[in-house]
């Protein structure tokens, strides 16, 4: 599955200059979601800070299309390289859902090492809130 989100990601990459402001597709990313369908996004990236990352914009599309659980996430470089999203996504990813903590991110293609998101933001502070959820 990795291989098939890795290449799904890389389809839309194309790195481009939309305007002299804005760029898109340094990084594009892949999410596999809990019913199984994958959702795409690339980075915009805005001469006043207002873009969004490739994740981030994955995640829009895949709320934009009425499911919010996410199994599997891949971000890729511009060189092709994969790489774990930044603070900003991994906080929108672990708001999403409460069991998103589990989603898995690849961080090597070759080796299919992964992590899970909890791992990249231990002791997470909405985790009270879920539970509240719960009640």
């Amino acid at each position: 599955m990795w291989q098939t989100l890795y290449d799904a990601a890389v389809k839309v990459q194309n790195g481009r200059k939309i305007s002299p402001f804005i760029d898109a597709g340094g990084v594009a990313a892949a999410i596999l979601t809990k019913k199984g369908n994958i959702y795409v996004g690339v980075c915009i990236d805005t001469a006043s800070t207002l873009g969004m990352c490739a994740e981030r914009n994955a995640i829009a599309n895949m709320i934009t299309n009425g499911e919010s659980q996410i199994d599997k996430v891949v971000a890729v470089m511009e060189d092709g390289r994969v790489g774990a999203p930044c603070g900003a996504c991994r906080e929108y990813m672990m708001q999403l859902d409460k069991d998103s903590g589990e989603i898995q991110i690849l961080l090597d293609l070759d080796t299919q090492r992964t992590v899970r998101l909890k791992e990249l933001i231990p002791d997470w502070w909405g985790t009270e809130r879920f539970m509240d959820e719960r009640s």
